[in-house]
């Protein structure tokens, strides 16, 4: 059963609420990959290990939508077996936004990422991380503990 915030969240996210759109307006103008304060579903985002803590990162990831593209091949053959279109990735977008934001992030861990917005264009995600070496998330056995069973 959800909660009630994520309740509020859903529906307006449902109805395509003016506050959500005028976000995702904001969202657009900004980089691919952006550091936020706080979560802005902060009861999934504690569900996934989320705490107010310094040691853990919370950022918005922005991802492209659509299939993949190939491009056309030079020599002649029919329509059907160019091989160019209906070609899908073997990864979900979300697992593409981890990955993204993991790599400008080499010495964080991943903790948990959910989805955010959607337009036309693109995906939204927030991603948080954990420093593994930041000595206030050695001492939570809590975040410790969610890392080592993410890994094995």
């Amino acid at each position: 059963m959800p909660s009630q915030q994520d309740q509020i969240w859903i529906k307006m996210w449902k109805e395509n609420s003016p506050e959500l759109r005028a976000k995702a307006v904001e969202w657009r103008k900004q980089n691919a990959l952006v550091r936020v304060d706080r979560p802005s579903r902060i009861q999934r985002a504690r569900r996934l290990g989320y705490k107010a803590k310094q040691g853990i990162v919370v950022v918005r990831m922005r991802v492209g939508k659509g299939n993949m593209r190939k491009k056309r091949p030079v020599a002649g053959r029919r329509p059907k077996h160019l091989g160019v279109l209906r070609i899908k990735p073997a990864l979900s977008m979300q697992r593409v936004a981890e990955r993204r934001v993991l790599e400008r992030f080499p010495n964080m861990d991943l903790l948990g990422s959910y989805y955010v917005h959607q337009d036309g264009l693109y995906l939204w995600y927030e991603v948080i991380l954990a420093d593994v070496s930041h000595p206030r998330i050695i001492k939570d056995k809590e975040i410790r503990g969610k890392l080592s069973t993410l890994k094995n």
